[in-house]
């Protein structure tokens, strides 16, 4: 089952369980829950930071959020393609409401979810690291957002990135006795 990622607020669970959700580029007003999954941390914390307009490094350290990898079975139907221009689909927020509109017609069709490039990274931004007599970044490579559309409650996340995630891996350790 491939792993996707997400930024939330650390207060709420990690996914929209109804249509309160505000608007973004993939949903219109109570068209939700949308959950917006990136294929890479460094490509959750991207979208979570435009989409909040942060672009400060003095505002980091304000930032309270928990990343979560959340598991999305493989036989979850294959996501939808929009057609639209790359820079529709990377777009402002200008775009949005293009983009609304695309994923509507797709909802319509009877899509469950679409995947789209990331309109956050840069390209060749999803590039991670290796390990080569230390670490290295990887071959630049494009980051892939997907949005689930409706409920999952049966999607399965592990908190990957918070102060508490070391105290709840402790918690689930085996110890040798």
């Amino acid at each position: 089952m491939p792993l996707w990622f997400r930024n939330a607020d650390r207060r709420w669970p990690f996914l929209w369980e109804d249509a309160s959700q505000p608007p973004a580029r993939w949903h219109g007003p109570r068209e939700g829950p949308a959950q917006y999954l990136a294929d890479t941390p460094d490509g959750a914390w991207a979208e979570f930071l435009r989409h909040e307009e942060i672009t400060d490094r003095a505002d980091l350290p304000g930032i309270r959020r928990h990343l979560w990898a959340i598991e999305v079975p493989s036989d979850e139907p294959d996501p939808q393609i929009p057609d639209l221009p790359r820079d529709v689909l990377q777009g402002g927020l200008d775009s949005y409401l293009e983009c609304q509109r695309e994923a509507r017609r797709l909802r319509t069709d009877g899509a469950t979810s679409l995947e789209a490039p990331s309109a956050a990274l840069h390209e060749g931004g999803a590039r991670g690291e290796l390990t080569r007599a230390g670490l290295i970044e990887a071959d630049a490579r494009d980051g892939r957002v997907r949005v689930l559309y409706g409920p999952r409650p049966g999607l399965r996340g592990w908190l990957w990135a918070a102060p508490r995630t070391a105290r709840l891996a402790l918690r689930r350790t085996r110890t040798a006795e």
